[in-house]
């Protein structure tokens, strides 16, 4: 009996030294086909998913964790000739009520790391841009805190370079991540590669996702970490009386351009699309179905519940056709327009 057990010991030794060298040897390949598993759905609702809560739903969604896993999606629409739509929050953006026929990927990278010694904080695609100023607040880590209360995550915001009067996000950003479209190859890139400009960024392109990004902040003391604080609520609450909190993409159109209008204030040309918005007067009064101009800023669109993404464009139209027939300009869409087979928007 003793001989038996001493044998039965050995064995079970042997076997688990075999389990183990064989995972050991074999975790990559294991590792790779549990990524190559990554859930991707199929219908899935969107408009729990924008700002302005309407579309239709994407014919295939999913939420990569990781560069290897976006890889992986980006790949799966090649493969399937899928055109790819990349979402954040959904705050600037309108889906069409007919949703995306394609795959819209959700990134859900989500690392976030101070280097408060060199005053540099790492940080995901996924991660919300109000995540990220109170994580450098709380690590003494100050300047971001100017873009507090403007919605999207850090992806979706230095896809536009967001700004915030004199302040741009792209100010801040000194290298990045990217992953190429076509390759799914990723690239380590410093500032100047995406061009930045006012509403705009080499991502815009649509050929390159943001990964994650570097932002060189000023590393303070306590003292700097608590003005910091003060400055965000400040401007929260200034944003929060100023424009609607939900239910909109903001700014629905972008400035004119200098040789787009001709009107002069002061011997200036006016470039802020409000002010021939507000000439109008139409704040808190157009509506089309469930979709109203705000009462609090004449750019920008809200929707009641009920409301529809056609709604929303026949409004926007109104408002472009009202500014074209007391100004001679049309208004061009910062909204970005997803899912729709032809631009329903008055051309410039």
């Amino acid at each position: 009996m003793g001989i038996i057990y001493v044998k039965l010991k050995i064995f079970v030794t042997i076997l688990i030294s075999f389990l183990v060298a064989y995972i050991i040897n074999y975790l990559p390949e294991l590792l790779d086909m549990f990524v190559e598993n990554m859930k991707i759905k199929q219908n899935i609702t969107l408009n729990d998913k924008n700002w302005f809560q309407t579309g239709g739903v994407a014919k295939y969604f999913c939420e990569p964790t990781t560069e290897k896993e976006f890889a992986v999606a980006l790949d799966f629409a090649r493969q399937n000739r899928l055109e790819i739509f990349v979402l954040g929050l959904g705050a600037n953006i309108l889906i069409s009520d007919d949703g995306f026929d394609g795959l819209v990927i959700r990134p859900k990278l989500c690392i976030l790391e101070a280097d408060y010694e060199n005053g540099k904080v790492s940080v995901g695609a996924g991660v919300k841009i109000q995540d990220l100023i109170d994580f450098c607040i709380a690590n003494k880590l100050v300047g971001l805190e100017e873009f507090s209360h403007i919605p999207g995550t850090v992806g979706g915001s230095v896809y536009i370079n967001i700004h915030y009067f004199d302040y741009f996000l792209a100010d801040f950003l000194v290298s990045a991540r990217v992953i190429e479209k076509q390759s799914g190859k990723i690239l380590d890139i410093d500032k100047s590669w995406f061009e930045f400009g006012y509403d705009k960024s080499k991502l815009l392109s649509g050929d390159y996702f943001l990964v994650s990004a570097v932002f060189k902040l000023n590393n303070g003391i306590e003292l700097d970490a608590a003005y910091a604080r003060g400055r965000r609520d400040e401007i929260i609450r200034h944003r929060m009386r100023r424009y609607p909190n939900s239910n909109t993409c903001g700014s629905f159109f972008r400035n004119f351009h200098e040789d787009e209008v001709s009107f002069l204030i002061n011997g200036k040309k006016l470039l802020f699309v409000g002010y021939y918005l507000d000439k109008i007067g139409i704040k808190g009064e157009l509506a089309v179905g469930n979709a109203i101009v705000s009462h609090q800023h004449a750019n920008m669109i809200v929707t009641k519940p009920g409301a529809t993404s056609v709604d929303v464009i026949a409004l926007a139209r109104t408002m472009q056709e009202l500014v074209k027939e007391r100004y001679g300009i049309v208004p061009v869409s910062e909204c970005q327009l997803i899912g729709f087979k032809n631009m329903p928007l008055i051309s410039a």
